[in-house]
């Protein structure tokens, strides 16, 4: 592979001062606050953070479920999306259909926060607009005039993170942030990481195994991490690589909430993965696991046998919490 170019992959091109020009652009979708028959969920935008033009997208299930014809609170998730820090957004049409169906299916209110990518800004940005949006959420709870779905049909004391790919690697770094925040009302009752994304310098067995992997080759994954971590340091900083890194997360992971790691066999990152789970249970997390013996990186998103699969291991999860 040295002599891949990732760049053609990613279809992107660098220019000074690290402006990206973006040429792989999936369909994106608008919000919809206006219901046809059939539609699974309503959906609008608001800003969160007008300095770094951090937004979220909202999603309310448009059937609401009812005890003694009292409308059930539901539970909230903050999604951080895919795109290995530098593609895609809250508004791409994978994105928005993931969580359109989850918001639905769970039935839960999703917040799916459009950070912002790197390399114009690099990490730990995103863990900041992963703040904020949470933060943002908290205050929802306290407003009186908050945002209303929120305040009427939300239950601030079921919230969980939720992310794919580098959105997993946020969930696991903002989660060891809350862990020091005074949250009340609101409260984290779990972490969902969806193929997690983490790296390091050493080369794991399956890296090397699935290095021609269609979606995740190795020079693209390198790449990857190196337009996203801060400049001079290598593969090897706690960012990318937590479980070799005797970093301040270690000692905090202890008072995470419940965690599920989910992964497939034939994603090039499963050793991270595993790696992973074995460093959180060993620092006495709660972390339950599911591992599909088949399957891709983000195989969910166009697979609808894996992501039907995926939304009942959520359900469990979250009924469970």
């Amino acid at each position: 592979m040295s002599n891949f170019d990732p760049y053609p992959h990613l279809d992107i091109a660098i220019g000074p001062d690290d402006i990206v020009t973006r040429r792989l652009k999936f369909p994106t979708i608008k919000a919809n606050l206006n219901v046809d028959p059939g539609d699974p969920t309503v959906s609008k935008d608001l800003t969160i953070n007008v300095e770094t033009k951090t937004w979220v997208r909202i999603f309310l299930p448009t059937k609401l479920p009812s005890n003694d014809n009292i409308v059930a609170r539901l539970p909230i998730i903050v999604y951080f999306h895919h795109g290995g820090w530098v593609l895609f957004g809250a508004d791409d049409s994978y994105t928005h259909k993931e969580c359109s169906r989850i918001a639905s299916n769970i039935p839960a209110i999703v917040i799916s926060v459009n950070y912002r990518l790197a390399p114009e800004n690099r990490l730990p940005a995103q863990y900041h607009d992963a703040m904020d949006a949470i933060c943002w959420v908290k205050n929802q709870a306290t407003n009186p005039k908050g945002e209303q779905w929120l305040r009427d049909y939300g239950d601030f004391s079921r919230c969980y993170l939720y992310g794919c790919g580098n959105g997993g690697n946020m969930v696991f770094f903002v989660g060891i942030k809350v862990c020091a925040l005074q949250l009340e009302p609101m409260n984290i009752a779990g972490m969902i990481m969806n193929q997690p994304l983490f790296g390091g310098e050493e080369r794991t067995k399956s890296e090397l195994n699935y290095a021609t992997d269609e979606i995740f080759p190795l020079p693209v994954l390198d790449l990857m991490w190196d337009l996203a971590l801060p400049k001079g340091v290598d593969r090897n900083h706690w960012y990318c690589n937590p479980t070799m890194v005797m970093g301040p997360h270690k000692g905090m992971i202890c008072r995470l909430q419940k965690c599920l790691v989910m992964g497939s066999y034939g994603d090039p990152t499963i050793d991270r993965q595993q790696e992973f789970v074995t460093m959180l249970a060993t620092c006495g997390a709660h972390v339950k696991t599911w591992f599909d013996d088949a399957g891709s990186h983000n195989a969910h998103l166009w697979d609808s046998r894996r992501a039907t699969l995926l939304l009942s291991i959520l359900q469990e999860f979250i009924l469970g919490c």
